[in-house]
């Protein structure tokens, strides 16, 4: 399908008057008449990678109410941001958010870049977010697409080639359609078209501002778009914990290197993750000490985007003069709550504390 220039301003004005009507009022979102705040935005979009509105709404009240500015957040300790982060999964967001604090605050005054490409030159941002924002926060003609944008494009042409192969030609059509006019609020409104009526499962066809022009629903394709390769079966992995109790009830705790999965953030001691048929000597000779473990019925699941991870927690008590040449942190069960603990690591602690 092809629109003609006449179509396409036809497109982008019902888009717009449908948004007049009904946007959604998001915490991070100028309402008509205010002027949009780059920081919100760039904080929103950030949190909303891979989490829902639902989720973010009350982590984004509390990281503005404790850093209200860009130049704010860039002053916060790492720790802090981490700790505040959790339950938001996906931790190089959070480490790279910081990051993209300091550049703003130290390079350019606090001050945002307005364009995608100054956008793109910060860290953490990529192609999406950088349109984002300058769609959202400045208006630029900007052509951001998000999984909903992905959806409500896919439809409305009938693109049945599959995700992520046909993400290319989502983005042309998307950015063909994008009007000169209020391009931050037509990404907006697209985003929630697909929120609340061209949702996943049982599109609300006959209420869509576009449900005339749509291919997918003349063809009966809609519910059935964007199509998604096949996923393969995650892998498994296995990994021992070593839960190390000192004689006062203090339990060992020790940061996990900057980069890599968790990178940052605090953990129970553990080996390597490993193939399932990884030999078991191997991963307890990484243990921080040598000691006798007892090993804890039943192991700790959990998923991870790309594999799934088992672990065994191994189980010691040790005096305070054995640990002394332990590197970490020693703290009470309730001092836990102090450090940046991700889910593996809290599920890790919650098993071993089943067996005091």
């Amino acid at each position: 399908m092809h629109f003609t220039t006449d179509e396409i301003h036809h497109l982008g004005r019902t888009m717009l008057d449908w948004y007049d009507r009904h946007h959604r009022t998001l915490p991070w979102r100028a309402e008509p008449g205010e002027t949009p705040d780059p920081y919100r935005v760039w904080l929103s979009e950030i949190m909303l990678q891979q989490t829902t509105v639902i989720t973010v709404g009350p982590y984004f009240a509390a990281f503005l109410q404790r850093w209200p500015t860009v130049t704010a957040l860039a002053k916060a300790e790492l720790d802090d941001v981490l700790h505040a982060w959790q339950g938001l999964g996906y931790y190089a967001r959070a480490r790279n958010l910081h990051k993209c604090a300091k550049v703003v605050a130290a390079e350019y005054n606090g001050i945002f870049p307005d364009t995608e490409d100054g956008l793109l030159k910060l860290p953490g941002i990529g192609p999406y977010t950088a349109a984002a924002v300058a769609a959202i926060a400045f208006n630029r003609h900007s052509s951001p697409v998000d999984g909903n944008i992905e959806r409500v494009i896919s439809r409305l042409f009938a693109l049945e080639t599959p995700l992520p192969d046909v993400k290319p030609e989502i983005k042309q059509k998307s950015a063909a359609l994008t009007p000169s006019d209020r391009p931050g609020d037509y990404a907006q409104a697209l985003m929630d078209l697909g929120a609340t009526i061209c949702t996943p499962r049982n599109p609300a066809c006959g209420i869509c501002p576009w449900q005339t022009p749509c291919d997918g629903r003349k063809s009966g394709l809609a519910p059935d778009l964007p199509k998604k390769r096949k996923k393969p079966a995650k892998p498994t992995r296995v990994g021992y914990a070593f839960w190390i109790r000192r004689d006062d009830g203090k339990i060992l705790v020790r940061r996990r290197p900057e980069k890599g999965l968790l990178g940052g953030l605090y953990e129970v001691p553990g080996s390597d993750w490993r193939t399932i048929d990884a030999p078991d000597d191997v991963m307890l000779s990484e243990a921080p000490i040598k000691a006798k473990w007892t090993e804890l019925d039943g192991t700790v699941g959990h998923t991870f985007t790309h594999f799934h991870l088992d672990v065994t927690v191994l189980a010691t008590e040790l005096t305070t003069t054995e640990c002394e040449k332990l590197d970490g942190s020693w703290t009470t069960i309730d001092g836990l709550s102090d450090f940046a603990l991700p889910t593996l690591m809290k599920k890790i602690v919650r098993h071993a504390l089943k067996y005091r």
